[in-house]
């Protein structure tokens, strides 16, 4: 079946413009179903929002598991809300904050951001646990509300992107046919 890098041309062609980006990857000279994906995608990995580890995640996925990349974003998901829990828990009680166990859930942050290619959730993270290092209680609160942001907007469009998919597949008429 094919796979979203089996679609790229051999040649790295890069697109016009400041993008840097594969012409294939701005989904130049696929069907029409599939631009809306490219689109997305590209304008994802410019923006910093995910970076090469999602599109590895993706080469992990085959016939023999269709559902693998979503179940692994699932995850990321259930336990990066957990984790976001814990850091706000912890910076609501404003006498004691515990700074070594906010950075113990940012690396755990970090880790699994990394893991799934969530460049910027990821870069907030590290700024995050500085000032957690720092015991700068306003860097982290700021903090906070940065990644909080962050990770909304990569779930959203996460999910956007996984909807998209799920229609191709639908359009297309076969189970397994994935695009990315």
């Amino acid at each position: 079946m094919a796979s979203f890098n089996s679609l790229a041309p051999t040649s790295e062609k890069q697109a016009p413009g400041k993008t840097g980006l594969p012409v294939w990857m701005l989904g130049l000279g696929n069907g029409h179903w599939d631009d809306d994906i490219f689109r997305l995608l590209a304008f994802l990995f410019h923006q910093g929002v995910l970076d090469e580890q999602f599109m590895q995640l993706h080469q992990l996925q085959d016939e023999s598991s269709p559902n693998f990349v979503s179940e692994v974003i699932s995850i990321y998901f259930r336990e990066s809300e957990k984790l976001l829990r814990n850091l706000r828990a912890l910076l609501a009680d404003q006498e004691c904050t515990d700074y070594r166990k906010l950075g113990c859930h940012l690396n755990h942050l970090v880790g699994s951001s990394s893991s799934i290619g969530a460049n910027r959730v990821r870069n907030v993270c590290v700024a995050f646990r500085a000032a957690s290092e720092r015991y700068n209680r306003p860097g982290c609160l700021r903090s906070l509300a940065v990644l909080e942001h962050e990770y909304c907007f990569l779930k959203n469009k996460l999910h956007e992107l996984f909807q998209m998919e799920q229609q191709r597949v639908m359009v297309a008429g076969v189970r397994y046919q994935p695009l990315i």
